[in-house]
């Protein structure tokens, strides 16, 4: 989900990202000017320069902080935002802070590399089911989602080997909804109303024109009532075969729900090649609301 910087390697920009490198050339040793024989003020014993402190480790994140953050702060693998006090207006919620795993096989590895990254796309989502509960159903039904966060390079370099998962809720296609607060939102899947608020609607029905996913607490026409699961191993089954998989059962949780059997309208929205690559194997049944 989120984007990787690439770390900059030794050999460019005068190491630039050691503590204390201003990217600009040392200024050469002036020429000795002195008299032969003399001894320069800058060769004096008492002068020598005082190594530097080394600088502080950056602090890790704290759990439970609250954040204002905006959709497009979503895609960056770090970020430097000012908790603000929860019980004001926020859009992200730290979920979870952990140890980065940078030693394989007795090697260091960057903070941006795979497999770090592959720690965070892993363990993030399991620190959010745990953390909103309910069942996994109700989770994808939901338009709760997680971003993470780890250090700059800098701040690795220094020391920082922390990690942050934050809880968010999409209100539209690019904007976040506002949050509760985390007495309320820990373990808020755990009640069956709670989608009524959180879950999957749309602004008409799926594939029509003007349609948009928003979060059940806005205006809305459509909802999302149940996922249904396909079959199918990596390779994405095409458009033809994931259509038709999920039709007939998501026709017949329309009619149970209907107070006419005989007239009912339902969609049936099956995930994309780019979905089922990403994990999604399963696809949506949605009714008019």
């Amino acid at each position: 989900m989120s984007a990787v910087l690439r770390r900059i390697t030794a050999a460019l920009a005068c190491a630039a990202l050691l503590a204390g490198c201003s990217g600009s050339p040392s200024p050469s040793p002036a020429a000795d000017t002195s008299p032969a024989g003399s001894t320069s003020a800058a060769s004096t014993p008492s002068e020598a320069a005082t190594p530097a402190t080394p600088a502080a480790v950056p602090r890790a994140p704290r759990a439970k902080a609250c954040y204002r953050l905006t959709a497009s702060q979503l895609t960056k693998p770090t970020n430097a935002s000012t908790p603000v006090p929860c019980s004001a207006r926020h859009t992200a919620q730290t979920i979870y802070v952990g140890t980065l795993d940078t030693v394989v096989d007795g090697h260091s590895v960057a903070v941006d590399s795979a497999t770090v990254q592959k720690q965070l796309s892993t363990t993030c989502p399991r620190r959010l089911a745990a953390y909103v509960g309910g069942s996994a159903t109700a989770r994808n039904l939901s338009r709760f989602n997680v971003v993470w966060y780890s250090p700059t390079l800098e701040q690795s370099d220094q020391g920082a080997d922390w990690f942050r998962c934050d809880v968010i809720a999409f209100a539209g296609q690019d904007q976040l909804a506002s949050l509760p607060g985390p007495a309320r939102l820990q373990g808020v899947l755990g009640s069956a109303a709670a989608l009524d608020e959180f879950g999957l609607c749309g602004t008409s029905a799926p594939g029509a024109r003007g349609f948009q996913r928003v979060i059940c607490g806005r205006s809305h026409s459509w909802r999302a009532i149940d996922t249904i699961g396909l079959p199918g191993g990596a390779k994405y089954p095409g458009t033809a075969t994931v259509r038709k998989a999920g039709d007939s059962d998501c026709k017949d949780l329309a009619q149970a729900r209907s107070d006419n059997s005989l007239k009912y309208r339902y969609g049936w929205e099956w995930p994309t090649r780019e979905q089922w690559d990403r994990g999604q194997r399963f696809g949506y049944c949605w009714v008019p609301d």
